[in-house]
């Protein structure tokens, strides 16, 4: 009975952990690295073909993503989750394989014009559809036998429409021990969404530590208030409103608050306005949002809805799918609200919107959600005053602002709420994960100084044995070497070194040709050499 951990050790994204349990093999989460990679992961100790399940926590892309390549590569087993999840999964992997098609596609291109070869995608649609086959619906709260010695529970964390925590217990040889996987936890307070609900009673713990050494805004953040100051300064001022948003879970939120603001009028001067969604990922994940079981909304939401009203929906509201219908957005010169993805700015078509907006001085970039180290999002976000997109530099004059205390995550202070649900029986070990290293590493700390509890930060490849409750391997993180940037050469200074050089070989060949020649060339030459050094 062991655990290997593997992805989103000391790093925010690509979570991934290998389970033993008897003869039974799994993960749980299967999660693509977005921004920059720090440190070396280890791959799957077996082939795809071998593992018996996957256990999925959440949709988002860092827990799920790499699920279809695991497909492509022979995995055929169930893919366990809420209903909730199965429904954003299949919509947001479907969008994850076009980008890797279209990626592939424009690679493909570029190395055919110099001779190359093919670039195949990570994978395809085909491949989403042969693991979305699988997806397998849970309900919250019910305890499933999902193998052989392994059953499994989901308890809602309120990080986004069907995520959850995950309770595994495990049997083998007699023994029996439960770890619990935290998934995402949520933040408290949140629109849409339940708060984080807890559990209890673990013998083992992984839980992630985005912001484990960190806190929101104090008390509870007046989002309508500080939204609405950011539209009606940037509206006054004959600018847009650019917020790059996760498609999924923060576009919905967005799209709670503008209602009720325009509901109670609350932006002056600029009845009407428009706000426009420019994701057809975003539109999809709405509809789920809208058609769930009312059972995964919070009681605010669903009182919304009981009055008849869509929560998610209002006057000025416009949704762009098409290419043509996005490109429309920037030729209208009336000042509006632009939400679009992707939500960390590294792909999608807020890009567009950036390079349409980011030079002008009256636009506004507003950031509502968590920007990773190494994405174009954290560079605006850290004050870049120039950035380049689509080969172009965009000088940075729009203001850049974030909206305060929205945030999926639970703080430093939510997380440890989370973990006192664990306090009247410490688990043996917590494993603190999916957090940059600064922020594992604190909350390690934390856990031992405020609760007591037994902790560590696993990197890529430790492995523990969960009878014993002994380290097999303890591994070291192994950085990723980055190569210096090459300077970037001069076009014109390598034009005049060639120049001269050939000028050079010129005047070894003169021998033999009149004197007279040869004192009018040095002259000329003479003559250039004082304008150079001039």
């Amino acid at each position: 009975m062991r655990i290997t951990f593997l992805g989103a050790a000391h790093e925010v994204t690509g979570s991934c952990t290998y389970v033993e349990c008897g003869k039974t093999r799994f993960i749980v989460d299967c999660g693509m690295e977005q921004g920059r990679d720090m440190f070396e992961n280890q791959s799957l100790p077996i082939s795809p073909s071998q593992v018996d399940f996957a256990l999925l926590t959440h949709a988002h892309i860092d827990h799920s993503g790499l699920l279809p390549l695991l497909a492509k590569n022979g995995f055929t087993g169930s893919v366990y989750a809420t209903a909730a999840t199965c429904s954003l999964a299949d919509i947001m992997l479907r969008d994850s394989a076009h980008i890797q098609m279209s990626e592939a596609e424009y690679k493909t291109r570029k190395a055919q014009r110099a001779g190359g070869a093919a670039v195949e995608p990570l994978y395809d649609t085909g491949d989403v559809a042969a693991l979305t086959k699988n997806l397998r619906p849970c309900s919250y709260g019910e305890v499933i036998q999902v193998a052989e010695g392994v059953a499994v529970r989901f308890t809602d964390v309120g990080h986004l429409l069907g995520s959850a925590c995950i309770e595994v217990w495990l049997s083998e040889g007699g023994e029996r021990r439960k770890i619990v996987f935290s998934g995402d936890v949520g933040n408290l307070h949140q629109p849409i969404l339940r708060d984080p609900q807890l559990v209890s009673g673990a013998d083992y713990v992984v839980v992630e530590s985005t912001y484990g050494a960190r806190l929101h805004t104090g008390g509870q953040p007046d989002y309508i208030g500080e939204l609405t100051k950011v539209i009606q300064r940037t509206l006054d001022r004959g600018g847009n409103v650019v917020i790059p948003s996760f498609a999924v879970g923060r576009t919905q939120e967005m799209l709670y608050f503008i209602r009720e603001i325009k509901e109670r009028g609350l932006v002056h001067g600029h009845d009407g306005f428009k706000v426009y969604v420019d994701s057809p990922l975003a539109v999809e994940a709405t509809s789920v949002f809208l058609q769930c079981d009312a059972s995964f909304l919070d009681e605010e939401t669903r009182a919304i809805l009981a009055r008849g009203v869509n929560p998610l929906s209002f006057d000025g509201l416009e949704v762009s799918v098409s290419a043509a219908e996005s490109k429309a957005i920037n030729e209208d010169a009336q000042p509006k609200v632009i939400i679009s993805a992707s939500g960390m700015c590294d792909a999608g078509r807020i890009r567009h919107h950036l390079k349409h907006n980011l030079w002008r001085k009256e636009s506004l970039i507003l950031f509502v959600g968590y920007q990773a180290e190494g994405t174009l999002g954290r560079l605006l976000y850290d004050g870049a005053k120039e950035v380049k997109l689509f080969g172009e530099t965009i000088a940075v004059k729009a203001e850049v602002t974030w909206l305060p205390g929205v945030s999926g995550h639970a703080d430093r202070d939510g997380l440890l709420r989370w973990m006192r649900g664990f306090a009247a029986e410490p688990p043996k070990q917590v494993f603190v994960n999916h957090g940059d290293d600064d922020q594992c590493t604190a909350f390690v700390e934390t856990l031992k100084t405020e609760l007591g509890f037994e902790a560590m930060a696993p990197f890529s490849g430790t492995v523990y044995d969960l009878l014993t409750g002994e380290f097999v391997r303890v591994t070291e993180g192994v950085p990723i070497e980055r190569r210096a940037a090459a300077p970037k050469r001069n076009k014109f200074f390598d034009a005049l070194v060639k120049a001269a050089e050939r000028l050079l070989a010129a005047a070894k060949s003169a021998d033999g040709r009149t004197n007279r020649e040869l004192r009018k060339w040095t002259e000329r030459i003479e003559a250039l050499i004082r304008d150079m050094n001039g």
